[in-house]
């Protein structure tokens, strides 16, 4: 016998948590499940026994090549016994058989991911035992139907439609329409029909040990922990594959033993909207995965007043007193046998964003948890969520009018999606991922091993099941929206189309549907994007998250580093993109690129002169043209930003990009030369000759940015004069102006001792000649490798610093983005070589180890120095955090991902504060 304590029973908690160190620990241990079921145990709630299999046994299982650790299996057997004498039952018996069910639980709740059995302990003896205990024969060979299906599928690796067909052409033959209405004599044959399946599919009878059973099913709920829809749901829950499962040896307690008994899935708050009310379904006479397959059409938790009133009264007392003591609202299942309520499981509930944004806030409106624990329980991509378009109420008035409505269900999960119809999980992932098409998956109703279709899903719609089913509370949990239950739909998977009140639906058909009102319409309607004004309860959230950033000394670090938490500022490249930023809450403009503003069609001819012109006279008189338009487009985002800096950076792209393209003229001429054409023909052939003149093997690392200033310092110094003839404009009318000048693409000190001061001199000039004065910075991008490495030298001129960490991921691996994302970067992270995709995540180890190096060095320069990021990793949860800990002021990002970003900058706060 192995000294290992592989197994606790149910009052060993303590036992467990002396070994773990803590209570997360526990979990980790017994898995969510496990150390729940322990902890509603030790608090007075009636759980049937039980014991449980830890998660390190797991591990060594799948270790050693799918073999039990020394001594697990001992130490399970003896715990059995312990179960056998708490239950006044015992395994195996023919005349007083106990039952149990065989369930995963990892620490992570990942609901229908891995494996259940249940009745485990019947076979042809204990069968007759049970009818003799119980008087009810139907409901024993309805358990031990349910056996034989379940351990099949499961354990057996039998396709559950081969039992299914037996269950339908049972009923079929029955003359009815429900499994409930199948007599004793007709699940006996079911019995036996599941059983000649078995031998049929295996070769073997149905194994009649109870031990055998017992260990078996514990075996397929270890390996289901590496099942392919376990590890798609870990992989888009961000949850460790190192963690495994544990496995719960549970007494079965019966809700299928007569009108008497029922059960039931239910949460304590609203998981979709957070209202403060009890939700859920139940069913009469019937057992779990009833109502969490969504295979029946359960009723409403609140219903349960009236057929059974005293265990209802029971159950409202318990869900309160689990929501008190977890503090967070709670999913439970439940069984009430003969009138006794059982719980089966308790865990902090999946919620959509808006839940759990309203739930955050309402309870610290209730005294229940602080403004820092309502921030932490929210996360950023359920903030993004809340942000992600929505259907207006005139688009569906439309829509319904033009008899576009075409079925109704539950509203499972809300928001809005538009897609084509397809109808099994393996085609909606292949055309989501691989043709990337927009799809809306179609099925009766979803199981764990529909996940992965489920997450390529842009929303899900099923004809059976509940809003507690699997379709529901995965949807949920990742934010797609759902309608389950709209029972109107006829699904016929072999034409692979749909029919509803009288419309044909044929795969790859276009449809929307409504996860809030739970409607489906015809087509693809129009998608608009809620404004934050909308959100009450997220604006308070984020303001709350907003202070947690301002406050003093929540940071601490070298010499410079700022005290606070990171500010959130915006990318933004006109007066309207940076309006919208500042309602979002930006704190700042981190990035206005003046390019983009070169494109407009009224100015793009002088664009062109400019960069053709043979002199530096041409050149000026070309940007004199341009100078009024950059000055009247600084003018409105300094207006905008009234009181916040403004960062500005100067020309960056090569000067082809606002050029035909070579193969165009080239196309233009020849086919010019061909007709005869004369006219306009010299300028044509002029122009390509400049084109081809400006040619470069690799432009993105050629004439641009700060080389481009020196070569053409007039572009860059026009450009500044604007820049500050539009501040001092703006000042005079009493705007709170705040300009900061960024140069890119430095690679040595020298660029910018030479560029520089010139632009610091017409900045000068223009506010004498003005008569007004006011602060700004000049700064640098740091994007080359080598400016982060000589960082301390360029900080001595540079006044801040901000990682344009696009240009600085392609540089320091070498990868060409988009080359590398249409070629191999895909391939990199599925085949584990790259932990994520570097241009969505930063590369700490390597571009993040730069990023660290220039703070730390240009610091010693200059103390005060100002470090933001204004790349696309600007937004990305992950990335914020690791700026916080290398002591960034802030970080910039789309204004749409503002709000996003500042809940993962407060994350990142609380994480590291000091204690």
């Amino acid at each position: 016998m192995s000294d290992k304590k592989w197994v606790y029973l149910f009052d060993e908690v303590k036992d467990a948590e002396e070994h773990a160190g803590s209570w997360d620990g526990v979990r980790e241990l017994l898995g969510g499940k496990g150390a729940n079921l322990a902890e509603m145990t030790r608090i007075g709630i009636p759980v049937p026994p039980f014991f449980t299999i830890t998660t390190e046994a797991c591990n060594k299982y799948l270790e050693e090549g799918n073999e039990f650790p020394k001594g697990m299996w001992e130490q399970a057997l003896d715990a059995l016994k312990a179960v056998e004498k708490a239950s006044d039952k015992k395994f195996g018996d023919p005349k007083n058989p106990l039952l149990v069910s065989c369930r995963s639980g990892a620490k992570m709740s990942m609901p229908g991911m891995m494996d259940t059995v249940l009745n485990i302990g019947l076979n042809d003896e204990t069968v007759k035992g049970f009818i003799e205990l119980t008087k009810n024969e139907r409901f024993v060979y309805d358990a031990y139907r349910r056996l034989i299906a379940m351990f099949g599928t499961v354990v057996l690796e039998i396709s559950d439609e081969k039992f299914e067909k037996a269950l339908d052409e049972k009923k079929k033959a029955a003359g009815t329409e429900s499994d409930t209405d199948l007599t004793a004599e007709n699940l006996k044959e079911l019995v036996e029909d599941f059983k000649a399946i078995v031998k049929k599919e295996k070769g073997f009878d149905f194994p009649q040990d109870p031990i055998e059973q017992m260990l078996l099913a514990t075996k397929a709920v270890f390996d289901s922990w590496n099942a392919k829809r376990a590890i798609d749901y870990r992989k888009a829950a961000n949850i460790p594959d190192d963690l495994g499962t544990a496995v719960n040896i549970v007494t079965m307690v019966y809700g299928n033993t007569g009108s008497d008994s029922g059960t039931g899935v239910a949460f304590t708050r609203d998981p979709s909207t957070g209202e403060k009310i009890l939700f859920g379904e139940y069913l009469l006479n019937a057992q779990g995965e009833d109502v969490v397959a969504g295979i029946r059409n359960a009723e409403k938790i609140v219903n349960m007043k009236k057929d059974l009133p005293e265990a209802f009264e029971d159950f409202i007392k318990i869900a309160q007193k689990l929501e008190d003591h977890y503090s967070d609202m709670q999913d439970v299942e439940f069984t009430i046998e003969r009138g006794k309520l059982w719980m089966l499981q308790t865990r902090t509930g999946k919620r959509t964003a808006m839940a759990a944004v309203k739930i955050a806030v309402d309870m610290v409106a209730e005294g229940v948890i602080s403004k820092d624990e309502a921030v932490r329980r929210v996360s950023p991509s359920q903030v993004d969520t809340m942000l992600h378009p929505q259907f207006t109420g005139d688009t569906l008035e439309v829509a319904k009018k033009e008899n576009k409505h075409f079925a109704t269900g539950v509203n499972a999960s809300p928001g809005a999606a538009v897609g084509r119809v397809y109808f099994d999980a393996d085609t909606a992932e292949k055309m989501a991922t691989e043709e990337n098409i927009p799809v809306i998956m179609v099925r009766p109703f979803t199981k764990p091993d529909d996940v992965h279709g489920m997450l390529a899903s842009e929303g899900i719609l099923t004809s059976e099941g509940g809003a507690t089913s699997h379709a529901a509370v995965v949807a949920r949990q990742f934010g797609v929206p759902c309608i389950v239950g709209a029972s109107m739909l006829r699904i016929d998977m072999d034409s692979r189309q749909l029919e509803s009140n009288g419309v044909v639906v044929k795969e790859g058909d276009w449809v929307s549907i409504d996860g809030g009102s739970g409607e489906a319409f015809l087509g693809k309607l129009e998608l608009t994007s809620p404004t934050l004004d909308e959100q009450t309860d997220l604006l308070t959230l984020l303001t709350w998250a907003d202070e947690i950033c301002a406050r003093p000394g929540i940071r601490t670090g070298p010499e410079g580093w700022p005290t606070t938490g990171l500010q959130v500022w915006a990318n933004a490249d006109y007066p309207k993109d940076a309006q919208r930023a500042r309602s979002y809450g930006a704190k700042g403009i981190g990035l206005c690129r003046t390019e983009h503003m070169f494109f407009e069609q009224e100015r793009l001819p002088s664009v062109q002169r400019m960069i053709l012109a043979d002199s530096s006279e041409e050149r000026v008189k070309a940007l004199d043209e341009l100078l009024p338009h950059q000055r009247s487009d600084f003018e409105g985002l300094f207006e905008a930003m009234d009181g916040l800096p403004v960062i500005v950076r100067l020309i960056d792209p090569p000067l082809h990009e606002f050029l035909p393209s070579e193969e165009g003229l080239l196309e233009e001429v020849v086919t010019m030369r061909v007709k005869g054409e004369k006219k306009g023909l010299a300028e044509k052939e002029d122009l390509l000759a400049s084109v081809r003149s400006m040619h470069e093997s690799n432009p993105m690392m050629g004439l641009r940015g700060i080389r481009l200033s020196i070569v053409m310092p007039e572009i860059v110094e026009m450009q500044v004069r604007a820049i500050f003839e539009a501040a001092a404009n703006m000042a005079l009318k009493g705007v709170d102006v705040k300009p900061e000048i960024m140069i890119p693409l430095t690679g040595h000190v020298n660029e910018l001792k030479i560029i520089q001061p010139r632009l610091e001199e017409i900045a000068a000039d223009v506010m004498k000649s003005k008569k007004i004065e006011f602060p700004f910075k000049f700064g640098t991008m740091i994007e080359i490798p080598r400016a982060a490495l000589t960082a301390t030298e360029i900080a001595e001129v540079a006044e801040f610093f901000s990682f344009g960490t696009n240009d600085l991921t392609q540089m320091t691996f070498g990868y060409s983005r988009d080359d590398a994302e249409r070629n191999f970067l895909v391939t990199y992270v599925e085949e584990g070589i790259l932990p994520e995709n570097p241009f969505q995540t930063v590369d700490t180890q390597g571009v993040g180890r730069l990023m660290k190096m220039s703070v730390e060095e240009g610091r010693k320069s200059r103390p005060d120095l100002e470090v933001g990021i204004c790349g696309e990793h600007g937004g990305d949860p992950a990335s914020i955090e690791f700026c916080h800990t290398i002591g960034q002021n802030y970080v910039s990002c789309s204004p749409f991902r503002v709000p996003v970003a500042r809940l993962a900058a407060a994350h990142a706060a609380l994480k590291y504060a000091p204690e």
